[in-house]
């Protein structure tokens, strides 16, 4: 049987300093996802990233958009609220550039990020759990408008975030491919609290977000992203996250729909960091019956 052999790039690249091999991620077909022969599916790994997600390119921007345009200066500390990955990515990345950084981040995170934050030397102050990355964004801005000392590149509203995928992630794909017939996110359903993922419905629409570029909004539920997370280990051997289930069920829809073409979503992190929530070893009963408020 012959194999469609896919242009392999060289080794990745050398770099004098590990922030400069950020990017230039592979691009993996999922052929046992798709619905039909003509569709392909694709992730792309940000996972090979250095911190092990798609926001060191964004870190990255951020420090180096407020660097360029003199918002910062030497050993000043950076504050930011994140979930996790952004404050990982500008922990090692602060560290490498001497600046401390402060991360406001929700109480009930998995411990795994907990643990990474503090080997990269951030300083952590948590945020009520129950208002997940909403309450952390509340708690930093609130710090950030009593200290002027801080500087918050506010990944949320600052536009170094999109260019960083504009200028980087999707030029990637582009040269890898020659159409895209879809490219998928997704958001969870209101109240539903799919790890790295938040509903618009839940209260906070960050500036950055420019709605009128989405062809078409689809949910996913917290149970759905659990599922699809494990079918991405178990069919495809993609060790990722649960955002990355959410939107590789999404992307499998989309595929359903098309007759042929290429379906492109973003792998944004690997599971290393949820180990402990313990949803890779669920049975199916249990995934059937989850709560979906106390799994993590």
């Amino acid at each position: 049987m012959a194999v469609d052999r896919v242009g392999n790039k060289p080794c990745g690249g050398r770099y004098g300093d590990i922030v400069e091999s950020i990017g230039n991620t592979p691009l993996i077909e999922l052929p046992r996802l798709s619905p039909k022969p003509g569709v392909r599916i694709w992730a792309k790994l940000e996972s090979r990233n250095p911190t092990g997600s798609v926001k060191d390119r964004v870190a990255r921007a951020l420090i180096e958009d407020a660097e360029e345009k003199g918002a910062i200066m030497p050993g000043q500390t950076i504050l930011e609220p994140t979930s996790g990955n952004t404050g990982i990515s500008l922990a090692m990345i602060c560290r490498r550039r001497g600046y401390p950084l402060k991360v406001v981040m929700p109480e009930n995170v998995t411990a795994e990020r907990t643990q990474l934050l503090r080997m990269y030397g951030a300083e952590i102050v948590y945020s009520e759990g129950s208002l997940g990355s909403n309450g952390a964004v509340e708690k930093a801005l609130e710090m950030a408008e009593a200290d002027s000392s801080y500087y918050m590149p506010y990944q949320y509203g600052n536009v170094a975030n999109p260019n960083a995928h504009y200028n980087g992630t999707a030029i990637e794909i582009l040269e890898e491919l020659d159409e895209v017939s879809a490219f998928v996110a997704a958001e969870p359903m209101q109240g539903e609290p799919v790890q790295g993922l938040r509903s618009l419905d839940d209260g906070f629409i960050p500036p950055i977000i420019d709605l009128s570029i989405l062809d078409r909004k689809i949910f996913v539920t917290n149970r759905d992203a659990i599922i699809w997370t494990r079918k991405l280990l178990e069919e495809e051997s993609v060790f990722a996250g649960v955002s990355s289930g959410a939107i590789a069920r999404v992307a499998v829809r989309i595929a359903g729909e098309l007759d042929e073409g290429n379906v492109v979503f973003i792998v944004a992190d690997d599971g290393w960091k949820y180990l402990s929530s313990g949803i890779y070893t669920l049975s199916v009963d249990e995934i059937e019956n989850l709560d979906a408020t106390v799994w993590w």
